[in-house]
């Protein structure tokens, strides 16, 4: 393995750890444990959907480049996913719900072609 994966992987796991931590750290929460309201709890609240959907951005691009009939699939997954978001403010239920409504998608893709 070339020692450029090494530190790329090692550099984004740093960042992520640190991304996650010190926003905790440096006080985002209160001594009753809830968020306080203003830029940085927004910024903790978006970090679910924004890693989610640049999740399924990374790994569905070269499968759509590849082929073209899971585009469709992908897309409908991906509006449910911030639809139900949007509505539910559950990074779990968005995902499963998306996750779901893919594979819905593609079986009847492949059930119809």
């Amino acid at each position: 393995m070339s020692t450029d994966v090494i530190l790329v992987c090692l550099l984004v796991g740093a960042v992520n750890y640190l991304f996650r931590y010190l926003p905790l750290r440096m006080g985002a929460r209160q001594k009753s444990g809830t968020l306080k309201s203003g830029p940085l709890s927004r910024v903790l609240d978006s970090i679910g959907i924004a890693s989610i959907c640049a999740l399924l951005v990374v790994s569905s691009t070269p499968e759509i480049l590849r082929d073209q009939q899971k585009l469709l699939p992908s897309l409908a997954g991906f509006v449910l996913l911030a639809l139900i978001f949007w509505r539910t403010k559950s990074i779990i239920i968005a995902t499963l719900t998306g996750a779901v409504v893919y594979g819905l998608v593609f079986k009847v893709m492949l059930l119809a072609g």
